[in-house]
């Protein structure tokens, strides 16, 4: 596939909350209609240097995201880590190999940031994301919790 990887721009952000709403839990809690919260988190993730919100891009065309956090801390002997956030792929991209490349962007970006390990969450209800993650090499080690504020 010829894709680019780069990373997201304020004028792909309408695609970027398109994404992110097309799917069961997205539309529960994304409102595409009003880009105004979406702005503001964008600007706080630019000026954030250990924050990489990127697209796929084919053909001019946004057909994918994520975002990948760098994080680091004491635990394990000061190491750093990463965290995979968000990832999504447009409807008419899926099952094409490209959340596999965006992973793999994600794992390299986290190497030449010197990370130790790469995490991500997925919903409990996503139980094929469950099984594409553990196709990449990704171990369900551990149970995550959330505290809605």
């Amino acid at each position: 596939m010829d894709i680019e990887i780069r990373p997201a721009t304020p004028g792909d952000l309408q695609a970027i909350v398109d994404m992110l709403a097309d799917d069961p839990l997205g539309a529960q809690r994304e409102s595409p209609d009003d880009l105004t919260p979406y702005r503001d988190a964008f600007t706080r993730l630019a000026e954030d240097p250990n924050q990489h919100l990127v697209v796929a891009v084919r053909d001019g065309k946004v057909i994918g995201t994520l975002q990948l956090t760098i994080i680091p801390g004491l635990s394990r002997k000061g190491a750093t880590r990463s965290l995979i956030e968000a990832v999504r792929i447009h409807a008419d991209a899926r099952g094409s190999g490209l959340g596999g490349q965006l992973i793999e962007w994600a794992i390299e970006e986290s190497r030449r940031q010197d990370c130790q390990l790469v995490q991500l969450t997925s919903d409990a209800t996503r139980t094929d994301a469950h099984r594409f993650y553990e196709r990449l090499g990704f171990t369900g080690s551990h149970v995550g919790f959330k505290l809605a504020l």
